[in-house]
This record gives C-alpha cells, sequence and structure tokens, in this order.
C-alpha cells in the first residue's frame, strides 16, 4: 500500500472535524457499538455500578478527546483494570459494597493526580523500564483472574467472596448448581465472538451477543426469574443518569490499603495506556507519533473528574483503539463521536440497556481473558527465549498468589538477576553508555558501549527522540557486551517509525550468542572482559 505524504496527513482541532467528519463519526458510531456492552462489563466485574464505566467513556471521549496527545487511541474503561479496582473496593470496604465503591473513587482521584504529575514531568518513557515479558506476564495473569471470577456469571452462580483461590475452588460448586438458561446466554455469546469475526461482518461480534442474549433473557423472562429468586440477571441502571453519580469518600486517606490502591491503579492504568497508545501508533496509516506525556496528562485529567463523579479509571484502550483505525478513523473526533453516542444513548434509552443480561457481558469479559492469557500469548514469549518465559511465569505466579505490584517487582528482579548472572557489571545495570556521531552529511553512528537493558535504555530513547528525520542511522553494536530484548525491540519500532518518515537504519556487529532464534532475542555481543 502506498504511504500517505506529509500533505495527506489529516488536520486536527476544528479543521479536522471539517475536513474529516464523515469517517469519524463512522467509526465513532462502530466503536459506541463495541464500548456500550464492554463498558458495562467491566463495571459490574469490577465491583461498580454498570452506569461507572459509561461515565468514565463518556468522559474518555468528550473531554480527553481534545487534550489527548494521539489522534486513534479510544479512552475508557478496560478488562486490564479490573483485578486492582476490584481489590480495592474489597480491601477497602470490608464486606461493605457500596462503601468500598466511594473509597475507591477517591483512591481513583488520588491516583490520577499521579498520572498527572507523571505526565508533567515527562514520565511518559517510564513504561520501557518494565521489560516486555514482564508486562506480558501481568497482562496474561490478569486474564486469568477475569476468566476465573466471570466463569461463575456465566453459569448463573454468585460465589462466596473470598481470595482468588477461594474463587477457583468454588468452580465445582458452580457447576453443580449452574442455571441452564444463563449457561445458553453465555455460551451462546462466546460462540458468537468465536466465529463471528470469521463471518466478515462490519456488524462487531459484541452488539450480536448483547442482542442475541436480550431475546434470550426476553424468551426466558429472566427479569421475573431474578425477582422470584432474588438473583440478579440483567443490567439495572436509573432512567435518570445524573441519578447513577457518586461522590468520592476519602475518609481512608491514610491507611495503607488505600495507598495500595492508588499506586496499583496509578501504576497499571498508566502503564497499559502508555503501551496502547504506543501500539496504536505502529497502526496508524499516517505513522503520526503520539506525545506520551501530553497523553498521559490529559488520561490523568480525565480520571480526575471521572473519579470525582463515580467513574472508572480510563486507558487508552487497545481493542477500541484497533477497530477505531480499522474503521478508517482520521483524527480525535472519533473518540468523541464514541463518547457523545455513549451520552446521547444512556440518556435516551435506559431501559433497552436495563436488559441486557449478565451473561452476555461475561462472555465478552471471558473471551477478553482468554486473548489476554492464550497459549498463543505462552508461546510468544518463549519464542523470545526461555529468560523471558521465566520471568513471564514468575509474574504471572506473583500476581496470582500476592497482588499486580508484587508481580510485576518479582518479575523486574528476576530480571536484573539475570542480567547479573550473564556478566552485566552492576555499575551498568541502571547507567547506558553510548556515543552518537556524524558520519558524513547524512549518516549517524550510534555506538552503543556495554550493556544495553531494560533498566538503563531511557536515556538512549530521549537521545534517538532528538534525531534529526531523513538520515541514515547506523546502530554499531560492535562493542556492546549484553544487548536484551527491550533493547532489541525498542530499536526495531524505532527503525520502523524512522524510515516511515524517510530515514534508513541498519545495525553493525555480530552477536557471539543470542538465548533463542527470534530475529529480537537477547544478545551477547563480546566476552566477558573482566576475565
Amino acid at each position: 500500500m502506498k504511504k500517505p505524504s506529509l500533505s495527506t496527513i489529516p488536520q486536527t482541532g476544528l479543521a479536522g472535524l471539517k475536513e474529516n467528519w464523515r469517517s469519524d463519526l463512522q467509526s465513532g458510531f462502530l466503536v459506541f457499538l463495541i464500548a456500550l456492552p464492554l463498558c458495562l462489563g467491566v463495571s459490574i466485574a469490577s465491583g461498580f455500578p454498570p452506569s461507572a464505566g459509561i461515565i468514565t467513556a463518556i468522559i474518555g471521549g468528550l473531554l480527553v478527546s481534545r487534550i489527548s496527545g494521539s489522534c486513534l487511541t479510544i479512552n475508557g474503561p478496560a478488562a486490564g483494570l479490573i483485578v486492582v479496582v476490584l481489590a480495592a473496593v474489597q480491601a477497602l470496604g470490608e464486606g461493605d459494597a457500596m462503601a468500598g465503591y466511594r473509597y475507591t473513587l477517591a483512591a481513583i482521584v488520588v491516583a490520577s493526580v499521579l498520572q498527572v504529575l507523571m505526565g508533567v514531568f515527562k514520565m511518559g518513557q517510564l513504561s520501557s523500564f518494565f521489560p516486555a515479558s514482564v508486562v506480558h506476564g501481568m497482562l496474561a495473569a490478569i486474564g486469568l483472574i477475569i476468566i476465573t471470577t466471570q466463569s461463575h456469571v456465566m453459569l448463573g452462580v454468585t460465589p462466596e467472596s473470598g481470595s482468588l483461590f477461594s474463587i477457583i475452588a468454588q468452580l465445582p460448586h458452580s457447576l453443580l448448581n449452574m442455571n441452564m438458561e444463563i449457561v445458553l446466554i453465555s455460551f451462546l455469546g462466546l460462540l458468537i465472538l468465536i466465529i463471528w469475526p470469521l463471518i466478515g461482518s462490519r456488524v462487531p461480534a459484541p452488539v450480536i451477543v448483547v442482542l442475541v442474549g436480550m431475546v434470550f433473557a426476553w424468551h426466558f423472562d429472566l427479569a421475573q426469574d431474578a425477582a422470584a429468586s432474588g438473583s440478579k440477571f440483567l443490567v439495572s441502571i436509573s432512567d435518570n443518569f445524573s441519578a447513577d453519580f457518586y461522590f468520592p469518600d476519602f475518609s481512608k486517606l491514610f491507611s495503607i490499603a488505600f495507598w495500595e490502591a492508588v499506586f496499583s491503579i496509578s501504576l497499571v492504568g498508566s502503564l497499559e495506556s502508555l503501551l496502547s497508545t504506543t501500539a496504536i501508533d505502529k497502526l496508524d496509516p499516517y505513522k503520526r507519533p503520539s506525545d506520551l506525556d501530553r497523553d498521559l496528562t490529559a488520561v490523568g485529567l480525565g480520571n480526575v473528574v471521572a473519579g470525582f463523579i463515580g467513574g472508572l479509571p480510563m486507558i487508552a484502550e487497545i481493542v477500541r483503539s484497533s477497530e477505531n483505525v480499522n474503521n478508517g478513523a482520521k483524527t480525535a473526533w472519533a473518540n468523541f463521536f464514541h463518547g457523545l453516542l455513549l451520552l446521547l444513548f444512556v440518556v435516551l434509552f435506559p431501559r433497552l440497556i436495563n436488559s441486557i443480561p449478565l451473561a452476555s457481558l461475561a462472555a465478552l469479559l471471558v473471551y477478553t481473558g482468554y486473548r489476554l492469557a492464550s497459549p498463543k500469548a505462552f508461546a510468544r514469549v518463549m519464542d523470545v527465549g526461555k529468560e523471558q518465559f521465566l520471568m513471564f511465569v514468575v509474574t504471572i505466579i506473583g500476581v496470582l498468589a500476592v497482588d499486580l505490584l508484587a508481580g510485576v517487582a518479582l518479575g523486574i528482579v528476576v530480571k536484573l538477576a539475570i542480567n547479573l548472572a550473564r556478566g552485566v557489571w552492576p555499575s551498568n545495570l541502571f547507567k547506558i553508555h553510548f556515543t552518537i556521531q556524524q558520519q558524513g552529511n547524512d549518516t549517524l553512528v550510534v555506538k552503543l558501549l556495554g550493556s544495553a537493558l531494560f533498566s538503563n535504555i531511557l536515556p538512549l530513547k530521549k537521545a534517538l527522540a532528538r534525531l534529526e528525520p531523513g538520515k541514515t542511522i547506523i546502530f554499531d553494536f560492535t562493542d556492546g557486551y549484553l544487548i536484551d530484548h527491550t533493547v532489541m525491540e525498542f530499536i526495531h519500532d524505532f527503525r520502523q517509525n524512522y524510515e516511515a518518515q524517510g530515514g534508513h537504519c541498519q545495525k553493525t556487529g555480530k552477536a557471539l550468542e543470542t538465548f533463542s532464534d527470534h530475529a529480537l532475542a537477547a544478545r551477547l555481543m563480546t566476552a566477558d572482559d573482566r576475565k
């Protein structure tokens, strides 16, 4: 496909709206169809009222789209935050769901202020400090937790509250006591999600899942069954949207559990948002780089507003953003339209939302969880190298056994230990050594000295970001020692983006040893010179 020229890059602001409103409105509408059920599902699974996710997506569309540093991302609640938000509700509420919800809103507000400060102080690049395999391990663990918790909803059974392993242990009980009508709705939803993409229809699969679920819910008269049994099988929101606004309770501000929630929400939300934005930049046909610091600030401001009126934390969400690109969106106005349509729908048709079965939403979440923790995800990490797979598995175990912060920290410690075991000097772990020299009029040589690692890559990233486009850049690994997978992946992505802008990149230096056959595997360039 021919690359777009600079003259065809869409305009921004009001000029961009006038120029691209048709394509952005069409994409915004299709994304709205996907966002509505996912916002509801993420809210309920997080222990929040169903309307909380819609509140967040509306703010993400109407507010954040106008101030963000990215062109094509869609902001809203995401499955990746279910685990940390639900844990906060349970820990802070101590059995009182509504109290836990309002305490968690306060934690979201404080976490969002941290996000804003990170953006203001140019810390958007800190996502590079987390090794790729640790991040993938965190997401896979989140997927496994979502599958486990939502499986009970798909079976129509409410487990007793407890730890993750307690929820897992109750699966046999739920299987023995499942509601066959609910099971039919949920497994039909899963079947549609698997088969629908093969049909190639423009109608999003989640829409079909919800519509089919609504038909069966009407046929089985689930509203009547729920009233008779005291169970809850359908979504429930107020006819008056403003009645679903709740305000945070800061009375636990000085408790340890509160600050654990703050740091978990801030870390996972910021990391996921930055990674999603970077991934969407790669899909943008115009190769427009996002301003990560500005984007983080915008998401933080949106989260402050969401936390103050009862919403979930938002991120730049990868699934909806990918669909936005595929639907032909040109500018951030597509995100605005998706938020506007959500607002109109929830104000005009609340009773329609109340006929959506929870089983259909659970099927959407289980499918999302499977995509995060599928066998392919494990295989991809294994292909990069055994040490990457070790970090991946250790992170998963840490998340499942303790919590997200502990799992990520454990994965990073394992990675640092592996680098030391491979001969990296302790002084080189957090300090990178490199030079950038001019060679002729149009060639720059980036020479790496010693080890280039996930833990010291930030100065290299900043230096490369300042290079003039359109040059030939040579990455010289000849005098390097250990180049890890995260750095190889970064150089690969940098090369793609730089060449998309008319430049050229190449590498020199033959590896003494690579740790797998993967093109971006970690590699030793020279023997350890300490001997």
